[in-house]
């Protein structure tokens, strides 16, 4: 219906996924910027608007399979397929290690993990149409098990995220599972899908206590994005590279 790409970002209405939108669309393509807070992504979109970016709010929860089955209905009325999904949704509940217990883990769980699952489960179809289709799936370097088993990084210090860095270290596992399941059946051979870490940057997520700005860590996101035919799938990276596992 359209030659010009379509992506889908989640959680998009501030911080990272603002940010990717908004590189995005500057590359040319048409972009829905999902938000679970209607109003919000709405907000968001028409602020990207003024810079002359082609952006759509479409309502979005990752967690409620409704809100995900009807995003993937409305885009494929509108656009009949998807080029470019960025599961960015995350959050982040800081609890000490020691009093971590299983309603913090599900509810990290709940959005970081079962929802990325979610939303790859309902655009899969959208996403086979294409013919340069990809996945980002938006990790952290706290996944890294290498980094956290050394108590010099700050990974290996860290005493709050429990939750959040295994929900993550989750993501990039089910990120190398889908890239060799695609590999596998010639239908979706031709998915990309990889795992990205922005940093420490400064979003609302941490209190704004990161260290990076988010249009730097929108870069490795949106280098992943628009890889070529001949570029990774299943990897883990950062803007410098892939990271160890």
């Amino acid at each position: 219906m359209t030659k010009q790409p379509v992506t889908l970002v989640t959680g998009a209405n501030k911080g990272l996924g603002k940010e990717v939108a908004r590189q995005l669309s500057g590359l040319g393509m048409r972009v829905y910027l999902g938000s679970r807070n209607v109003e919000r992504g709405k907000a968001a979109a028409d602020d990207l608007a003024k810079d002359g970016a082609d952006v759509t709010a479409i309502a979005l929860d990752v967690t409620d399979a409704a809100s995900v089955a009807a995003a993937a209905r409305h885009i494929e009325g509108q656009e009949g397929l998807l080029d470019i999904l960025i599961n960015n949704a995350g959050v982040l509940h800081r609890v000490p290690a020691l009093e971590t217990d299983a309603e913090n883990m599900l509810a990290t769980y709940d959005v970081n993990v079962f929802g990325t699952v979610l939303t790859i489960r309902a655009f899969l179809p959208l996403l086979q149409r294409s013919a340069h289709p990809r996945i980002v799936n938006v990790t952290s370097t706290s996944a890294s098990m290498t980094l956290t088993s050394d108590p010099a990084t700050p990974f290996g210090q860290s005493g709050t995220i429990v939750a959040y860095a295994s929900s993550k270290a989750a993501v990039t596992m089910m990120s190398l599972q889908y890239a060799n399941a695609f590999r596998r059946h010639p239908s979706h051979a031709h998915i990309k899908i990889n795992a990205a870490t922005p940093g420490h940057i400064a979003t609302d997520l941490n209190g704004h206590a990161g260290t990076r700005t988010v249009k730097q860590g929108a870069k490795i996101v949106v280098d992943l994005a628009t890889l070529p035919d001949n570029g990774p799938s299943g990897g883990y990276f950062n803007e410098d590279g892939l990271l160890p596992w």
